[in-house]
């Protein structure tokens, strides 16, 4: 942390100035002088010492880049929601850029000490993002917080921009997006414009593994801070109303949470647990079903005469918990994650998890034999036929869960990006 202390001195201790008090009264300055070696010389008024721990401990953060929180599904949205109330009990004052679009008017402006506030949004996939976050730093450069935070590499498109607008920039990077199986070239090649605008001209970066940390040390040569997402060791509900609505039998259904979108490939575990014949068992599989589209009606098509597999819709709160604590696998079978939540979050339930071995998964560290080739259904199939007909995992709950809670702790992860935030402010030089 910055060291700061306080010293005063005659102007007989200013170059050229030896000789000049003619009333040989002593004249005294006062200045704040940083106590780093590299700083020492540097002068601040007091008027920009008292500016300067004002910002600290009343940090006006604005967030921008996601959808909208709570209750709103999807990784980056997770993220946000479980974050900024933790740095608003830090005594930062978050303001948070929904989009309309996903916004109604009936929600509350506040939440936990967080403000919202909507700015309107096409509804357009490829032009949500970029319009809103255009949208949101105009508004950035008028509000003038000390940090505005982007999630990201779409949103990050208008970093360039922000830092015009003199504003101190951190962006998020949450997964190479232009990996996705539904973008098509143009947006592809947006998505690492982003990227590249975001490793170029943000003032500070914050990336969630270290498969993405490695990527932008060797595509831009730049170090970023690596903080991960986290997840919340919740006590196991006693209830079991999500059960009796979807007909499951508690430890009896495997279970997926996730957006229906192509690259978490739902086929495939649909196929494999089809080939896998566990009896007695459910297939479930968590998201929202709306809008609907054509990989959700292919997905539909494929389970519509099969009445061992649950399509349950967008689940929250205690029916996703119920979900979860009572699972007997996850699997997650995704072509591409950043650091995948929802399996962190089946492992804070002590959940035995499948999942595909791309990098973002494997960095999680699973035993070997609980990942499976991506794509390879008949991979996926033998391990759930292995995991579902043992019984190994019943002891060994509450180890899984203390590990999680001590790699992915929430309050860890707000203490490290609070200071991130405070670094950026120390490296501003204050103007007098």
């Amino acid at each position: 942390m910055l060291g700061i202390r306080l010293r005063n001195f005659t102007t007989d201790d200013l170059p050229g100035c030896s000789g000049n008090n003619q009333d040989n009264a002593p004249r005294v300055k006062y200045c704040i002088v940083t106590s780093e070696p590299s700083s020492a010389d540097r002068e601040y008024p007091p008027l920009a010492y008292f500016k300067l721990f004002f910002s600290l401990i009343s940090m006006r953060v604005m967030v921008l880049g996601l959808r909208g929180f709570p209750g709103i599904q999807g990784g980056v949205e997770t993220h946000a929601e479980f974050l900024y109330p933790l740095l608003a009990q830090r005594g930062c004052r978050v303001e948070v850029l929904v989009r309309t679009t996903y916004w109604s008017n009936d929600k509350e402006r506040e939440w936990q000490g967080i403000r919202f506030h909507p700015l309107w949004s096409p509804r357009s996939k490829g032009l949500e993002a970029f319009l809103h976050s255009f949208l949101g730093v105009l508004y950035a450069g008028i509000r003038r917080p000390d940090i505005l935070h982007i999630h990201a590499i779409g949103p990050a498109l208008v970093t360039p921009l922000a830092r015009l607008l003199g504003l101190r920039v951190v962006v998020t990077h949450h997964g190479p997006d232009y990996d996705r199986e539904k973008w098509g070239w143009f947006p592809r090649w947006i998505l690492r414009l982003g990227e590249r605008c975001a490793a170029r001209f943000a003032n500070q970066m914050i990336v969630i593994s270290g498969v993405i940390r490695q990527l932008i040390l060797s595509k831009y040569h730049r170090d970023a801070i690596m903080i991960p997402n986290g997840v919340v060791v919740s006590e196991t509900p006693q209830t079991d109303q999500a059960l009796q609505q979807f007909s499951l039998e508690r430890g009896r259904y495997v279970l997926t949470v996730s957006r229906f979108v192509p690259e978490k490939r739902h086929a495939d575990l649909i196929r494999a647990f089809a080939a896998a014949r566990l009896t007695g068992w459910k297939l479930v599989l968590v998201g929202s079903l709306e809008p609907a589209d054509d990989y959700i009606g292919s997905i539909r098509a494929l389970v519509k005469d099969e009445p061992d597999i649950v399509l349950t819709g967008f689940q929250s709160g205690l029916a996703l918990r119920e979900l979860y604590a009572n699972a007997g696998l996850f699997v997650l079978p995704s072509s591409h994650e950043g650091l995948p939540i929802a399996l962190l979050e089946a492992l804070s339930y002590g959940l035995c998890a499948i999942a595909s071995d791309i990098p973002a998964n494997l960095e999680i560290n699973l035993p070997a034999r609980q990942y499976f080739p991506l794509g390879d259904a008949h991979a996926l199939a033998d391990a759930l036929r292995y995991f579902g007909g043992t019984a190994s995992n019943a002891g060994n709950r509450d180890e899984i869960k203390d590990w999680v809670r001590k790699q992915y702790n929430w309050e860890d992860i707000a203490e490290k990006t609070l200071e991130t935030y405070k670094s950026m402010l120390h490296q501003q030089r204050i103007m007098c």
